[in-house]
């Protein structure tokens, strides 16, 4: 039989042993705690654009003036994309913003324009063409051109930007007048504006790729700043026919294969052709579906009257902003700041 005594000094055997046990589990607990907390003060937030678009698949534009006051078109063009590839990241490069190396430095440059800073995929970075070109035929070419002297500087540096990214990074560039309403399912491809001709203005092609280093180089060898296009929709058309095949008519709604890049149909982006592009200001009797297309292309170097989108006038660009970029619609609406 039990005796008192025993069953006390069992008693207080277990409770010793159990706030032992607590003790022991609450220290450790404390210790983890504080490692987690230093391994993350000790392992910085990486933001830069190898980092962020090291799996080839992001989404790439591109500003290359010192403006940092984005239009209401270019911030539909980048939050439509956003939306139509949630998975994927959306990297706006953009000469005049201040230089990016912490999480905080990136939330401080996305809050400056309210209808993107809500979307997780969408990131800032500074545009530095000297660095942009480095390991590429263009540095050379950008250290010796002298861009007060020429004609088409905010253009030609945005042609050969873009293609240092893409050959650097990989993934689809597009213009800020482009609004996205349906995911490309492509890798490698251009554009066709028209029948045998290529744009630039959007165009897809893994890293490293052998279309950007031979655009790259003739963009150098054959350089021509006086002549609008010459290095971006003319060079790119040279190019294809050049080196992967003899452009053939589209003969339907289809795409075409030329070497190893899919060159698309001009419905896919231009579904509304260049000289008529101000059918994008008007009203139709019934607005288009436009099925076949992955976006839309505004011409905005064509709307030299500055036409832009007005909330409520029923015109098929008021259309697409509200189901493509409501954020930048509403704020319009609220007459509310697009940038701070």
């Amino acid at each position: 039989m039990i005796t008192m005594s025993v069953f006390r000094s069992f008693f207080i055997i277990m409770l010793v042993g159990t706030f032992g046990f607590l003790y022991w589990f609450i220290l450790n607990l404390e210790k983890k705690t504080s490692n987690d907390i230093n391994s993350k003060k000790e392992v910085p937030y990486n933001i830069t654009p190898k980092e962020i678009l090291r799996n080839g698949n992001g989404i790439i534009f591109v500003e290359t003036t010192d403006r940092m006051q984005p239009t209401s078109l270019e911030l539909c063009a980048v939050e439509s994309a956003a939306r139509i590839y949630p998975d994927r990241p959306i990297a706006f490069f953009m000469k005049g913003l201040p230089d990016i190396s912490s999480i905080e430095d990136e939330d401080r440059a996305k809050n400056r324009f309210p209808t993107l800073s809500s979307h997780d995929n969408i990131y800032l970075f500074p545009l530095r063409l000297e660095e942009v070109f480095r390991s590429t035929p263009l540095l050379p070419w950008y250290k010796k051109v002298n861009p007060n002297k020429e004609v088409y500087w905010t253009h030609v540096s945005s042609d050969g930007s873009r293609l240092a990214l893409i050959w650097k990074y990989g993934g689809i560039y597009m213009d800020t007048d482009i609004i996205s309403i349906c995911p490309v399912p492509l890798t490698n491809f251009l554009v066709a504006e028209a029948p045998r001709f290529s744009s630039n203005g959007v165009f897809g092609l893994s890293a490293n790729h052998t279309f950007s280093w031979k655009s790259m180089e003739d963009f150098v060898q054959n350089y021509n700043g006086a002549v609008w296009g010459y290095q971006g929709p003319n060079l790119f058309t040279r190019i294809l026919k050049k080196f992967f095949c003899d452009i053939p008519e589209f003969k339907s709604k289809e795409d075409i294969m030329c070497g190893n890049i899919t060159f698309t149909n001009p419905d896919r982006f231009y579904p509304i052709r260049g000289p008529t592009w101000k059918r994008y200001f008007e009203v139709w009797d019934k607005n288009p579906t436009f099925n076949s297309s992955y976006g839309l292309h505004f011409f905005n170097f064509a709307n030299k009257e500055h036409y832009t989108m007005v909330p409520g006038s029923k015109t098929l660009a008021d259309h697409l902003y509200q189901q493509y970029c409501p954020s930048t619609y509403d704020a319009i609406i609220r007459h509310k700041s697009t940038y701070l």
